[in-house]
C-alpha cells in the first residue's frame, strides 16, 4: 500500500493537476465547433483535432500513429465511450502522448467514415459507431475497433505504442503492403461479365435473394437488429407493382406492419427511430435520423397504394407531420438527428413512462385504455419506463372496457395530449447542423406527401426547403456538405449530388419549375464530373486515404445508393452524352448487381428497367 501524502504536498500536486487539466482543455481545438458532435468532445481532456492536411503533417513531423475515432451526435454508444474513455484523464493522457487523436463527425465526412467502415469489417467482422482506427502517418489503416469498456481500450493502447515503438518500419510496409494489396484485389475480384440475364430473370434473382435474408415470421432480414431498409424494401415495392407475387407481397405487408406497429415507430409523438436492437422490432435505439423519416414517408406512400392498406397513408401522413413540425431548422431546412439520450444521459429518456408518472397524469379509465392500446401496463423492458407499442386499436381496446368506439378514440385522444404535454417539459439534445444530401431527400417527401394529401402545409414546406436547399448550400458553382450556425461545414460528397438533385427533380414535377429542373440537371452533370472517372465512382473528390479504388456500384445502406440514383437520373435526362456514359457505367455494374441483388438492389431495378446489350 502507498502512504499518503502530506496535506501541503496533497494540494500542491492537486493544483498542478488542475493547470495540467486546464492546459488540456484550452489545447482541445473542437470546442464551439460548428459541429455539435464534434463540440460535445471540446471539453475532453483529449487534445482532439480535426480531419485535414494538418492532422496529417502533424502524425508525419512526430511519427505518431493517427487514432481516429468516428461517430455522430445521436450514438448511445458514442456517448458512452466518451463518458468512460474519452473524459477519462488517464486514458486521454495515453492517447495524446503516444498518438495524433483526430475527432470525425462521420455526417460530414460520409466518404471517408465509408472507407474506415469497410476497414474495419473486413479486419474485425463487424464494425459500427463509435467506430475508432489507428492509421500510420502516411494514411494507411492499422486497427480498428468499435466501443471498448476503458479497461480494455487502455490495455489496447499500450499495446499498439509498444508495438510502433518496437518496429515501426515493419508496421509501416504491413499496413501499406496491405492496403496495396487489398486495392488489387478489390479490382481483380470484380465478377466477371455476367450472363445476360433478361430483366424477368434478373426480377426473379431480386425477389428470390431478398425472400432468402428476409424473416418470414417477424418481418425484416437477417436474425438480430431491425434495420427499416428502406431503399430495398422500395426496389422490391416497385417489382411487387409491376408484377403482384403473393410470397413476396405478404412478406412486404408483414414487414410493414411490424415497422409501423412495434417498437420502431414512435407511437406518442410520431417518426420512427434508427432500428431496433432485436429482431422483434420491441427495443429501439431511439436516435430518430432525418434521413429515416425522408425515406419512410415515400415508402409508405407507395406502399398503400401497391398493398391496398390505406393505413398506410396515415402513418406516411404522420411521419410528415412529425418532420415538419419536431425537425424543422431555420430558414426552412431540416436538422440531422435527435439524440438517443436525454439530456441527463438516459438513453430513451425523453420516451419511456414510469408507471407513477403515468398514475400521475392519466385519469384510471385513460391508464387501462394505453394499456390496452398501447401496452403501457406490465414489467418495463427498459430501465427507463415502459415504451408505448401498438397492442390493439382504440376500437377494439374499448370493446373490452366496455365503451364505445368514439369513446375509445375520445379517450385515447386525450391521453396522449396529457402525454405530450408532460414529454415536451423534458430535454432531448439535436443536431441542429442541416446536410445537404439528407436534406434532398426530405424534399423529395415533401413534394410525394404535398402530391398524395393536396396539402398546402406540405406543399409551402417544400417550397421553403427548396429555397434553403438554392440559396444556402448552392453557391453556384458547387454544393456543400453543410450549413450550421456558423455557416458552411464539410465538403460535399457523392450522395448530396445525388439527392439534391433528384429533390429538386421531384419538386420540379410538383411545382413545373423549368429552372429547379435545369438545376437539378446541372448537379448531375457535375456530379459525373467530380466523381466518376474511368474506373467507376468515388464518394467524395478525391481519395482520402492511399490506395483506396474506384467503385462500378455502390451497395444501398440505410440511404440508397447514390451512383443508382445518380445513373437513374442522367437515363432520365436530357444530355444524350450523358445518358450514353450512364449506359456503360450500368452495363460495368451488371455483374456485382447479379451476385448480390439484394444488397445492390437500386442498381438491380435499374439493370431490369434498361438492361444493356451483351
Amino acid at each position: 500500500s502507498h502512504s499518503r501524502p502530506p496535506i501541503a504536498a496533497g494540494i500542491a500536486l492537486l493544483a498542478a493537476s488542475c493547470l495540467f487539466q486546464a492546459e488540456l482543455l484550452a489545447a482541445n481545438a473542437l470546442a464551439g465547433n460548428p459541429s455539435p458532435y464534434l463540440a460535445m468532445h471540446g471539453q475532453d481532456p483529449v487534445d482532439w483535432r480535426e480531419w485535414g492536411p494538418e492532422a496529417l503533417a502533424e502524425a508525419r513531423k512526430q511519427n505518431k500513429p493517427l487514432f481516429v475515432s468516428s461517430g455522430y451526435f445521436a450514438c448511445h454508444w458514442c456517448h458512452v465511450m466518451q463518458r468512460e474513455s474519452y473524459q477519462n484523464p488517464d486514458i486521454a493522457a495515453l492517447l495524446n502522448r503516444w498518438f495524433v487523436p483526430v475527432k470525425l463527425d462521420r455526417e460530414l465526412h460520409p466518404a471517408l467514415d465509408a472507407d474506415l467502415i469497410e476497414f474495419v469489417e473486413r479486419t474485425a467482422g463487424h464494425a459500427g459507431w463509435p467506430l475508432n482506427v489507428f492509421l500510420t502517418p502516411e494514411g494507411y489503416p492499422l486497427l480498428g475497433l468499435t466501443y471498448a469498456p476503458p479497461d480494455d481500450f487502455k490495455a489496447l493502447l499500450k499495446r499498439v505504442e509498444k508495438a510502433w515503438t518496437e518496429q515501426p518500419e515493419k508496421l509501416n510496409e504491413l499496413a501499406r503492403r496491405a492496403a496495396e494489396e487489398r486495392a488489387v484485389q478489390q479490382r481483380a475480384s470484380r465478377p466477371s461479365p455476367a450472363p445476360s440475364l433478361s430483366s424477368a430473370d434478373l426480377a426473379r434473382l431480386l425477389k428470390r435473394h431478398a425472400l432468402s435474408f428476409g424473416d418470414d415470421l417477424a418481418g425484416g432480414f437477417g436474425r438480430q437488429t431491425r434495420f427499416p431498409m428502406a431503399p430495398n424494401l422500395s426496389a422490391l415495392l416497385e417489382l411487387q407493382a409491376r408484377a403482384p407475387d403473393q410470397d413476396l407481397g405478404a412478406f412486404l405487408r408483414l414487414t410493414l406492419d411490424a415497422m409501423m406497429r412495434q417498437g420502431l415507430r414512435d407511437h406518442l409523438g410520431g417518426g420512427f427511430y434508427r432500428y431496433t436492437v432485436d429482431p422483434d422490432w420491441q427495443t429501439p435505439h431511439f436516435e430518430k435520423m432525418l434521413y429515416t423519416q425522408a425515406l419512410l414517408v415515400p415508402l409508405y406512400l407507395r406502399a398503400a397504394t401497391v398493398l391496398e392498406r390505406p393505413e398506410y397513408r396515415e402513418v406516411a401522413r404522420e411521419t410528415l407531420s412529425f418532420l415538419v413540425g419536431e425537425m424543422q431548422g431555420r430558414e426552412g431546412g431540416y436538422i440531422a438527428s435527435l439524440s438517443a439520450v436525454d439530456a441527463q444521459g438516459v438513453e430513451g429518456g425523453y420516451y419511456l413512462w414510469r408507471p407513477e408518472e403515468l398514475e400521475r397524469l392519466l385519469d384510471p379509465l385513460e391508464r387501462k385504455l394505453l394499456a390496452l392500446t398501447w401496452g403501457l401496463d406490465g414489467p418495463a423492458r427498459h430501465e427507463a419506463g415502459l415504451l408505448p407499442l401498438a397492442k390493439l386499436s382504440p376500437q377494439q381496446a374499448a370493446e373490452k372496457l366496455d365503451l364505445t368506439p368514439e369513446e375509445g378514440v375520445r379517450l385515447l385522444r386525450q391521453a396522449r395530449a396529457k402525454l405530450l404535454a408532460a414529454r415536451v417539459q423534458r430535454n432531448l439534445p439535436r443536431d441542429g447542423k442541416q446536410l445537404a444530401g439528407w436534406n434532398g431527400l426530405v424534399l423529395s417527401a415533401l413534394s410525394a406527401g404535398a402530391r398524395a394529401f393536396d396539402d398546402d402545409g406540405y406543399h409551402s414546406a417544400a417550397r421553403r426547403l427548396r429555397d434553403f436547399l438554392v440559396q444556402r448550400l448552392w453557391d453556384g458553382e458547387r454544393l456543400h456538405r453543410a450549413v450550421s450556425d456558423r455557416g458552411w461545414i464539410g465538403e460535399a460528397s457523392l450522395e448530396d449530388y445525388a439527392f439534391v438533385a433528384q429533390g429538386l427533380r421531384d419538386w420540379s414535377e410538383l411545382s413545373g419549375s423549368a429552372e429547379d429542373l435545369d438545376l437539378s440537371r446541372r448537379l448531375v452533370r457535375l456530379a459525373w464530373e467530380r466523381f466518376h472517372d474511368g474506373d467507376g465512382w468515388r464518394l467524395s473528390e478525391a481519395a482520402l486515404l492511399p490506395q483506396t479504388p474506384a467503385q462500378t456500384a455502390f451497395s444501398d445502406s440505410p440511404l440508397p445508393s447514390p451512383a443508382a440514383v445518380l445513373l437513374a437520373l442522367t437515363l432520365k435526362g436530357a444530355d444524350a452524352d450523358l445518358a450514353e456514359r450512364a449506359r456503360r457505367a450500368l452495363k460495368s455494374s451488371r455483374s456485382v448487381a447479379a451476385a448480390n441483388p439484394f444488397s445492390f438492389s437500386g442498381q438491380a431495378l435499374l439493370l431490369i428497367d434498361h438492361p444493356p446489350g451483351p
